[in-house]
């Protein structure tokens, strides 16, 4: 996809990464630029950089999701890229409380599907339309220290994956963005965790990995390389990943 002359929605855009694609979008010549985020204020921050439009968003919300489709292509007209980017973490395993659980599923996976629920049959009837959604290597890999983050980020590349191979002859164009650590408000708190063992990515860099998988129509974009070769180990030998896991694990939790 060329992003000059499209009309662009962008969710989490009060701030790091979803920030920095509206910057980067907007030098690449997007026609509209539309960003929504919770933090209402934030997004309207956002929105001034890049002459855009905001709007406040709980992505939590299926409502709120579908009225914001039906805003954009009512007032703006025909969404060519959703960039479904909000995403939240939290920490611990199967303790975890279920509202907790509850939470993260909906923002990290339900928003993904709720956006496409709201989107897709319109694109499909004008003939095509892309989808770039963020997960996380989390959702390739794994997240020391956080089931909920690892089960929903894999939640979320499994949904695009389905989407791509079911929609593609629909027109329908995906992207799953996975980056590891990338210096924004979710890695302020912990700045050297397990996601930065190769490296903290300022959210510029990673705008601008992202501007080349979409005009590469890259089905997995990686911002970091080397997740890939990660990848290719666990699937290579998975008992032998497990175990060098096990040990980043030890390494990071004491």
């Amino acid at each position: 996809m060329d992003i000059a002359g499209k009309r662009i929605v962008i969710t989490g855009a009060a701030g790091g990464i979803g920030r920095a694609l509206a910057v980067r979008f907007a030098a690449a010549g997007a026609a509209e630029i539309i960003v929504a985020d919770i933090d209402g204020d934030g997004a309207a921050e956002t929105a001034l950089m890049v002459d855009g439009t905001a709007y406040r968003l709980d992505v939590s919300q299926e409502d709120e999701i579908a009225a914001l489709v039906e805003a954009v292509e009512t007032r703006h007209g025909p969404i060519d890229l959703f960039c479904s980017n909000a995403g939240i973490g939290i920490p611990g395993g199967a303790e975890a409380p279920d509202a907790g659980w509850q939470r993260i599923w909906e923002i990290n996976v339900m928003a993904h599907v709720w956006a496409a629920r709201h989107l897709v049959p319109r694109m499909i009837a004008r003939g095509g339309g892309y989808l770039l959604n963020t997960a996380s290597a989390a959702g390739l890999l794994s997240q020391v220290g956080s089931a909920p983050y690892a089960v929903t980020k894999h939640a979320a590349v499994g949904l695009a994956e389905w989407l791509a191979l079911t929609h593609g002859d629909d027109g329908i164009k995906v992207s799953v963005l996975c980056p590891q650590a990338v210096r924004t408000a979710m890695t302020a708190g912990n700045p050297e965790g397990v996601a930065s063992i190769d490296g903290m990515m300022e959210p510029a860099e990673l705008a601008e990995v992202v501007v080349q998988g979409l005009a590469a129509e890259t089905f997995l974009i990686l911002p970091h390389p080397q997740v890939l070769d990660y990848m290719r180990n666990k699937t290579a030998d998975y008992d032998r990943w497990i175990g060098g896991m096990r040990k980043l694990n030890r390494r990071f939790r004491g």
